[in-house]
């Protein structure tokens, strides 16, 4: 297996990576029956040394949900038949998690407020509005 290139610098070592292959269910006939093609990728990101503290905070605080109690992220590929696609399958959706994981978090949405102009023109149209249903109201007296 080779390293894992997630993001411009970061880099996992294929020794922190654990792949384990098991029966693939699904449609598949006598092949599906016989082959190991499902691959189970491991990867903790609680011990790794391919990432800085504060990449591993972002990452926990990001995919939280998805890591087990130890701190690792577990993902599965059956889709393909072939074990090698799965393999590739599955390290390009570790990949795909752990760059969204690392991305720097969004700025803070800063309030506005709506500008004169578009308030004006609001209370404008609520008038316009309120006219139009006045002028739909049967005659008085």
């Amino acid at each position: 297996m080779e390293p894992l290139e997630v993001a411009p610098g970061v880099v996992i070592p294929a020794e922190e990576l654990r792949e384990s292959f098991a029966r693939s269910g699904g449609p598949g006939g006598q092949h599906a029956n016989t082959s190991a093609t499902k691959v189970v990728l491991r990867f903790d990101v609680a011990g790794s040394d391919a990432l800085s503290e504060t990449q591993r905070a972002r990452v926990r605080e990001r995919l939280g949900p998805r890591l087990t109690a130890e701190g690792e992220l577990i993902l599965a590929a059956s889709e393909h038949r072939s074990q090698t696609r799965n393999r590739e399958a599955v390290r390009a959706r570790l990949a795909a998690l752990l760059a969204e994981g690392l991305a720097p978090p969004p700025p803070p949405r800063r309030p506005s407020r709506p500008s004169r102009r578009a308030r004006q023109r609001r209370l404008e149209d609520k008038r316009a509005r309120g006219q139009t249903k006045r002028l739909r109201r049967r005659p008085q007296g």
